[in-house]
């Protein structure tokens, strides 16, 4: 099954009881029991919910594995990750990644004694040097937010199979759609799909797709004991939103590679991150393990001046500034003071990421209006 195919119809199947084609609200918190043990698979909501199930299967089956969880939000979702390890043990991260990763990692794990490591990934031979015998997990995000960086999804599985470490991928700016990291050799898929899976603003979730069936079991016991599950209802709005994820990203990459173009040799901008530029670091990588490049770009301006990044953002008119990415309405973002503020300054700057530094969700409007929309801004 071709995947335009399987985000319509994979997981999901019509309603037994009433022939729905849409997969119903299972709105209960319980089930009927005909007696202790005696039930129809369903016992209380927080374990399983039906509308949860085929939301899970779908996005399991995008991602090309065998079993998908899904949480109340992406955080939570690494949150559970994180918790199949335990004090003494070390995991190597990204040292580009977003900053509630970040900020996880170090202010609640680390008081547990976990030990991270924040890694420059670019070239994968720089996680060779940080592993020992305590080295449990590999975590990347590909690409990087908001760097934009390529990490070759293959050369770390190489090494982390080697080394008999469980390697875990953030492909929340790809998208399913874009990259399949399962097929490249992580054993964990991790999204935020409050971004593009959901592709509407109107959700916060997160979702862990694996193939080992003990590993999964292990998240699930994670999933039911702490609780971070999503309601019926939200998993039944990422379940329509999927439904237009291959037409929406294919919009998203089109509109994106515009933009990027456009911003060019542009006297105010200074440098321009986005992966399908032939100049980008690992460019070749990103053309080979993606379909396409998305719609997230990120640049700095020339002096590196926060105010005028904050002037800049305050004349978008379509370019709405807040929090998140990967709807489809155009986002701009200031990650130094808002998604990686909880990243000290200094760690910033020496990852590239500069006061100056906007990010940009490119959604699906008419380009020619976003382009307008940043030559006024931009004067």
């Amino acid at each position: 099954m071709k995947f335009e195919t399987k985000v319509i119809h994979a997981g999901v199947e019509p309603d037994p009881s009433t022939g729905a084609i849409m997969t119903p609200i299972f709105q209960t918190s319980t089930y009927v029991q005909s007696r202790p043990g005696d039930h129809k698979g369903y016992e209380y909501s927080r374990t399983h919910n039906p509308t949860r199930d085929a939301l899970q299967n779908s996005i399991a089956a995008l991602e090309g594995g065998d079993h998908g969880l899904c949480f109340s939000s992406g955080l939570a979702a690494i949150d559970a990750v994180i918790k199949l390890f335990n004090p003494g043990d070390e995991i190597i991260s990204g040292n580009d990644l977003y900053g509630g990763t970040f900020r996880i990692f170090t202010k609640i794990f680390e008081k547990y004694g976990l030990k991270f490591h924040f890694v420059d990934m670019h070239d994968v031979s720089n996680i060779e040097k940080y592993i020992n015998k305590n080295t449990k997990l590999i975590w990347a995000e590909t690409p990087t937010n908001p760097m934009m960086n390529i990490i070759d999804i293959e050369g770390v599985s190489k090494i982390a199979k080697a080394n008999n470490i469980i390697f875990g991928v953030d492909n929340t700016f790809a998208t399913p759609y874009l990259q399949q990291p399962i097929a490249l050799g992580a054993d964990i898929v991790m999204h935020s799909v409050t971004k593009y899976l959901g592709g509407h603003s109107d959700v916060v979730m997160g979702a862990l797709v694996v193939n080992n069936a003990e590993l999964a079991d292990q998240l699930a016991f994670i999933q039911n004991s702490c609780g971070a599950t999503p309601g019926p209802q939200d998993c039944f709005l990422v379940l329509r939103g999927i439904k237009t994820l291959h037409v929406r990203m294919d919009r998203h990459c089109d509109n994106g590679r515009k933009v990027a173009e456009f911003l060019v040799g542009h006297p105010k901008v200074d440098r321009i991150y986005w992966p399908g530029f032939e100049d980008h670091p690992n460019h070749a990588i990103a053309k080979r393990q993606m379909k396409s490049y998305g719609g997230m770009i990120s640049f700095t301006l020339k002096g590196d001046n926060q105010e005028e990044a904050f002037d800049i953002m305050s004349k978008f008119h379509l370019f709405t500034c807040a929090e998140s990415l990967g709807g489809v309405e155009s986002l701009c973002n200031h990650p130094a003071s808002m998604t990686h503020a909880s990243i000290p300054r200094e760690e910033r700057i020496k990852n590239g990421l500069l006061d100056s530094l906007i990010r940009l969700s490119v959604g699906i409007e008419d380009v020619e209006d976003l382009i307008d929309d940043l030559k006024k801004a931009l004067g």
